[in-house]
């Protein structure tokens, strides 16, 4: 049972990831040929319809591996005797299980520790844990492919073997020890049970009940988001317009305000053209208002906030041709990640896309990106880029 929830469980995990990759397609390697690289075929341009999907997709993956936690430990648990058999190789079919075994059981830790290490925004990886957690999911689901098709057969019948509903109900009194099996996990001489297959069950899906109860809500919002004790705490900022989520502070990343006092200028690059915009000749631009929210890869999201500023298209129009391919959107910030982002053509066309001044009919604080900051729907929180400096529109 436990494997079955994993072989599950894990499928849309992995999917889910790899959806996040490609939402904000980091510097991976992969996007640099016209082909995109041997690893770049789900590299798509990323959607703009629904706005809600990036929080969709990584409210999911986060929320779900969080989820999945105590039935990896206890799926570890029951095959602890395996990890330790001696001698270590008995032949080259054993060898090559062994090491499979390795590469699943070393790649599950290594990803879902470094996966509640990012949502806990404890960074102390020894590079970039973006491209550690992508490399490292590649060599675990080779290793759970290889896995599962070996096992999927004796899987199939031992839950074939027994009904789950008798399981459930047979208490303590009758609980009886697996029979041998010959992968030696069984002792020879099993000492009387201590708990029921009822109860197993029932405690593992209590303890993944208990992390849902305590993550769900960063990503659902409303309500429950005071119940999201997992999450990262004391980054909501007050009330008020700008009362909303923030992951990085302007202090955090060393924005000061002299940085984006009113000396501030806004560039706008084309092929052959460049604009240096003062930010009131900005707000002179045509005014939208977006309804958007901001979902980050840690899994949190906020409700619906109301943006208001200039369309990416009105800009890139400033300065260039209609067939604009992508911009460059680089911000004030000197050093840290994600001081630029690249957003793609459907993404600069998307009406709602803005270069926002204002939120919920306010101006934007200091820490949500004033004096201007990149939204876009569906777009990764981190690719929002704030205290934009330059915008570089490329054909």
């Amino acid at each position: 049972m436990f494997g079955l929830l994993l072989l599950a469980g894990v499928t849309v995990v992995f999917v889910t990831g790899l959806l996040s990759y490609a939402a904000y397609n980091p510097d991976l390697g992969n996007d640099t040929t016209p082909d995109k690289g041997l690893l770049g075929f789900y590299l798509f341009d990323w959607p703009t319809h629904p706005a809600w999907l990036y929080r969709l997709t990584q409210g999911v993956h986060v929320t779900l591996g969080v989820v999945l936690v105590p039935v990896l430990l206890a799926k570890l648990w029951s095959v602890i005797p395996k990890l330790f058999d001696w001698p270590p190789v008995r032949s080259p079919a054993q060898a090559l299980e062994r090491l499979s075994l390795l590469l699943l059981v070393g790649g599950a830790i290594f990803e879902f520790v470094t996966g509640i290490l990012n949502i806990q925004l404890f960074y102390v990886f020894p590079g970039s844990f973006y491209s550690l957690h992508f490399y490292g999911a590649w060599v675990f689901i080779a290793a759970f492919v290889a896995h599962v098709a070996l096992k999927i057969g004796r899987m199939t019948r031992a839950l074939r073997s027994r009904r789950l509903r008798d399981e459930l109900r047979t208490d303590l009194s009758h609980t009886r020890p697996e029979p041998p099996d010959p992968d030696g996990l069984v002792p020879a001489e099993p000492a009387a049970p201590t708990m029921t297959r009822r109860g197993a069950l029932g405690m593992v899906g209590a303890g993944s009940l208990v992390l849902f109860a305590l993550t769900v809500g960063q990503s659902l919002g409303g309500p429950l988001r005071r119940t999201a004790l997992l999450a990262p705490r004391n980054r909501n900022p007050g009330s008020g317009p700008n009362g909303f989520q923030i992951n990085r502070t302007a202090a955090a990343v060393g924005i000061a305000a002299a940085d984006v006092d009113t000396t501030w200028r806004l560039v706008v690059r084309g092929d052959d053209r460049e604009l240096s915009l003062t930010r009131a000749q900005v707000l002179n631009l045509p005014q939208h208002t977006s309804a958007l929210p901001i979902a980050c890869v840690e899994g949190w999201s906020t409700e619906d906030q109301q943006w208001s500023g200039v369309r990416l298209a009105v800009l890139a129009a400033l300065v260039g041709p209609p067939d604009v391919a992508n911009v460059l959107v680089e911000s004030v910030q000197q050093t840290g990640s994600f001081r630029s982002a690249v957003l793609r053509d459907n993404q600069i066309r998307d009406p709602r896309s803005l270069l926002a001044l204002r939120v919920n009919g306010a101006e934007l604080s200091l820490d949500h990106g004033y004096p201007a900051r990149v939204i876009v729907p569906a777009n990764p929180g981190v690719n929002n880029t704030k205290w934009v400096a330059a915008l570089t529109f490329r054909t």
